[in-house]
């Protein structure tokens, strides 16, 4: 990778290569007996081929100056089957048809100098791009960066936006991994969305998805079955065969192209609990080593979803990240919304709705789970993470998951009381752990956000079919017919119903919490990020939790010799603080938030009433008894 006066040049393994007049196609095919390169015509179709040679390698290649920028190509196998590139960048049609040559230089750049954001001044905002905007599209979404910004966001994560069958879908069935979808407005389209958040200051992340392909549209099987351990089985089939080094190859450079080409700020690596490496080195620890190497010069980040509680990958090196800077907490997810909703059903179970510990121990340590036994999944799950610092987690109230996978797709405005809501939503953004929201969040959207794809005949029946059988196991949808109410995610009717209703802001009840998320966000950048920027020591987390009501403290020992105190009392009833946690004066200090604002005067005489939350930065620690 070498630099120039205004970007990088990278080179990936897999897809064309442009040269003086002509172009490079290659495709990895060890045991393809032949491959020729298919030769489009102005409409997309085949209108020639030319053979192809096959190096000791496994790689077929050819040079010709008969394929322009903005025809269409493709590989022809042995079987007559004329198949895209896997790593097109762009396509003609659909995942079906043929791909289509680009000049990856061609987009002018007006923010070429952007180096990205530190890590503490994350704040992100999770959106799926064809239900963010009546638009559907990158420019969709670019039309209301201003809106954003004003929020308080900093960083805008987008759901998967690899080129998938169909129209509609939630992203995670991708098939071409370097090719933004076309309904969204393609590569074109995805870097003017990235240019101009960088114009406002805001970072874009990338969700990715390495441990599967999507069901329609992946031919890879078809020509290089190396791709894959058809005996290794995965939720999604076959798991992908990171010992063969063109494989590796091919996911890594990946990661490596949406950061260079697309000048994206960082990558959210999807369950990479499901990613079956058979190597030494695993894929993650190799890919988030090579991306630090790579982009020396710029805040470039990486995040994890692992249901598994690991910390290698997360851990610290003088205070900094050395591999993946955040690690999604599920389990700050889960026991904040028993708490909110008294639900104990599924993964639920591992969690107690009487007992706000689990959520004090997230907050001061990190995760629930850190080698304890779950009852659901029926194992010990985790390892201790009471040794990182906070910002190596990445908290959440919502996300695409915790909604779109529930039945009915409700989000938790809709399940829990207002007052509730508001103390977690309050505790999510101004604990120093690094906080996400997902897209209407901020405004207390009601609205569904669904599973939904775009598939035909037996696969979209099966798909509907499958997605209501998960439910059996809840008591509501043990009845076939009450399944039956479950929207089939096929539906054009799902998909339009999770589109977000931006008519909503203009109601008082969701300006007023839009304008409370606008306030705690303001108070996070000037009094939160600066006490844990840069090195951040871990195991600065300490807590003590009420016996018989929902009411916890937790402090942290951040920088600057300031202890960040948070007071939450979860219950209806007030609660009287005892004598011997008390340790100081809780009149000393700066208020940083209250809520309700009558809770901070009553905190100073020592009974927090509830539900209510207050935090405070003080020079001391004001409690005693707790517990790291």
């Amino acid at each position: 990778m070498a630099q120039t006066a205004d970007r990088f040049l990278f080179e990936t393994h897999w897809g064309p290569r442009l040269l003086a007049g002509r172009t490079e196609f290659r495709l990895w095919a060890p045991s393809a007996p032949s491959i020729e390169l298919a030769m489009g015509d102005g409409a997309g179709k085949p209108a020639g081929f030319l053979p192809m040679e096959k190096d000791a390698r496994g790689w077929w290649r050819i040079e010709t100056d008969r394929v322009a920028v903005g025809q269409g190509y493709g590989f022809r196998l042995d079987s007559g089957l004329v198949v895209p590139d896997p790593a097109a960048r762009a396509q003609c049609g659909d995942v079906h048809g043929l791909s289509k040559l680009v000049d990856p230089k061609a987009y002018a750049w007006k923010t070429a100098g952007w180096n990205g954001r530190p890590w503490e001044e994350a704040v992100f905002y999770e959106l799926h791009t064809g239900t963010f905007s009546p638009e559907g599209t990158f420019d969709g979404v670019a039309e209301r960066l201003d809106y954003l910004k004003e929020t308080g966001v900093t960083a805008v994560e987008l759901l998967p936006v690899a080129e998938f069958a169909g129209r509609r879908g939630w992203g995670y069935d991708g098939v071409l991994l370097y090719c933004p979808h076309e309904v969204y407005g393609g590569g074109d389209g995805l870097k003017r969305l990235v240019d101009a958040a960088h114009e406002r200051g805001l970072m874009v992340f990338l969700d990715v998805v390495y441990n599967h392909f999507g069901p329609d549209g992946n031919y890879i099987g078809s020509y290089a079955p190396e791709f894959f351990h058809q005996e290794i089985h995965t939720p999604w089939g076959a798991a992908i065969a990171y010992d063969e080094k063109p494989v590796r190859d091919f996911m890594i450079d990946n990661a490596l192209f949406w950061l260079e080409e697309f000048r994206i700020d960082g990558l959210r690596l999807d369950a990479i609990d499901s990613i079956e490496d058979t190597t030494d080195v695993p894929l993650v620890r190799e890919l988030a080593a090579t991306v630090r190497a790579a982009f020396p010069d710029r805040h470039v980040h990486i995040t994890t979803e692992d249901d598994r509680n690991i910390t290698w990958h997360v851990e610290r090196e003088n205070g900094r990240a050395a591999l993946v800077s955040g690690e999604w907490n599920d389990d700050f997810h889960h026991t904040a919304h028993v708490i909110a909703t008294h639900e104990e059903e599924g993964y639920y179970a591992d969690y107690s709705r009487k007992s706000v510990a689990q959520m004090a121990k997230a907050l001061a340590t990190g995760f629930v789970f850190q080698g304890e036994h779950s009852k659901h999944r029926g194992r010990d799950v985790g390892r201790p993470s009471g040794h990182l610092p906070p910002t190596a987690f990445v908290n959440f109230l919502q996300n695409h998951d915790q909604i779109g996978n529930r039945a009915f797709g409700d989000r938790l405005t809709d399940l829990a009381s207002r007052r509730v809501v508001e103390c977690l939503q309050a505790i999510l953004l101004l604990s120093p752990q690094i906080p996400l929201m997902f897209m209407g969040e901020e405004y207390g959207n009601t609205d569904p956000f669904c599973f939904f794809t775009d598939f035909d005949g037996e696969l979209a029946d099966a798909v509907r079919e499958g997605r209501r059988a998960e439910f059996k196991k809840f008591a509501a949808f043990h009845d076939a017919d009450a399944r039956k109410l479950i929207p089939d995610p096929n539906a054009e009717t799902t998909f339009k119903a999770s589109k977000l209703d931006w008519s909503l802001l203009d109601r008082p009840t969701y300006r007023r919490r839009w304008a409370m998320v606008k306030t705690l966000l303001e108070k996070r950048q000037q009094r939160v990020v600066p006490l844990i920027a840069g090195e951040l020591a871990g195991g600065c987390g300490e807590y003590h939790v009420s016996d018989d009501t929902l009411a916890f403290v937790v402090a942290w020992h951040l920088k600057n010799n300031a202890v960040l105190h948070l007071f939450a009392n979860l219950d209806d009833e007030p609660w009287a603080l005892p004598s011997d946690v008390v340790k100081s004066d809780l009149t000393c200090g700066d208020l940083l938030h209250s809520h309700p604002k009558d809770a901070a005067p009553m905190l100073e005489t020592g009974c927090l009433p509830g539900p209510s939350v207050v935090f405070r930065i003080e020079g001391q620690k004001l409690i005693s008894g707790t517990a790291r």
